[in-house]
């Protein structure tokens, strides 16, 4: 039985390819090399470059490599971009996922993670947020998530495909032995942002909105590292090899750190005091979002071991310099 991965090139998706193949897995990868690259993806692991919502292709791959799991990555997550191009995420992320799943009930594929995300609930009422709390997107990423999430779960009544449907807060952080990590240029992930300040790669960083109703006035978030993430989709995996009803659950720590003691973070971890400008708010970012991830660990049997916000900020900054070597 094969996992196919989409995005499988990219940050996350890269990540959860080495933990498959760590965990004996027959793996595949189909990614179009947007924003991920094809070194990053685990030797000795097939990589299709295509789109998921290429049908023809993503049948033939089903088909040929006896696909029984698709684990679905695959997306556009920047929200500021997403505000300024909603049409190009609604057709990324919606319609892309449409022709997946559809490929996913034809072929026969028994089980379907998807990569969905916190921006479904928008700015929460109340926090932690549970994933039987309102949605209420505020951007058009968040919308595009949502719609596919409504898809997903339609597909498993009228079809029988079993899923689980796994919300991220803000993932951080890179691979403890620095094999992959967050690649792309010009990310807006705040700590890979900061990463790059601290080591002098970019001269600044903005703290957008500093009026928050939240204690240091910048918004709240809970991060989560990357590394735990993977494993909680092998054990999402497992839980439904297991006969696990399909389910949707958080991942996060239940943790919020505000933007300033981030930056204050990434300053004493890397042992540089960087320079910070204050700047306006931005469109679509909620006030604070942390998770209540009571039901992945005890559904999913999900057990985090990087739940440290300096230790994600190590890894991150190991990742930033072996990632400056690569590029010289």
């Amino acid at each position: 039985m094969t996992v196919l991965v989409t995005g499988g090139a990219g940050y996350i998706g890269s990540h959860m390819v080495y933990a498959l193949v760590a965990a004996g897995e027959k793996v595949v990868v189909l990614d179009n090399l947007s924003t991920g690259f094809d070194w990053a993806v685990a030797e000795g692991v097939p990589l299709v470059v295509g789109e998921t919502g290429d049908q023809p292709l993503v049948a033939k791959l089903i088909k040929e490599e006896g696909v029984a799991a698709i684990i679905h990555f695959a997306a556009s997550t920047v929200v500021p971009d997403s505000v300024a191009d909603p049409l190009g995420y609604y057709k990324n992320n919606t319609v892309n996922s449409r022709a997946l799943i559809e490929c996913a009930v034809k072929g026969g594929v028994k089980h379907f993670i998807f990569s969905s995300t916190a921006a479904v609930y928008g700015n929460a009422e109340r926090v932690p947020v549970t994933e039987d709390g309102p949605l209420a997107p505020m951007s058009p990423y968040g919308s595009s998530k949502l719609m596919t999430e409504i898809m997903l779960r339609d597909a498993g009544i009228a079809y029988g495909l079993c899923h689980v449907i796994l919300r991220y807060f803000n993932v951080a952080g890179a691979d403890p032995e620095l094999r992959t990590g967050q690649s792309s240029k010009n990310a807006t992930h705040l700590i890979k942002v900061a990463v790059e300040v601290a080591l002098g790669r970019r001269e600044k960083i903005e703290v957008f909105g500093t009026d928050y109703p939240t204690p240091d006035g910048t918004c709240l978030r809970d991060y989560i590292h990357v590394s735990d993430l993977a494993q909680a989709h092998l054990d999402a995996l497992r839980y439904l090899r297991k006969g696990g009803a399909s389910l949707t659950a958080n991942c996060g720590y239940g943790r919020g750190y505000s933007v300033r003691e981030v930056v204050e973070t990434v300053k004493q971890v890397s042992g540089v005091d960087f320079r910070v400008d204050l700047a306006p708010r931005r469109a679509g970012d909620p006030a604070q979002i942390v998770a209540a991830a009571d039901r992945a660990r005890t559904a999913l049997d999900w057990k985090p071991r990087l739940d440290d916000l300096p230790t994600i900020v190590r890894h991150a900054l190991g990742w930033e310099r072996k990632l400056a070597l690569r590029n010289r």
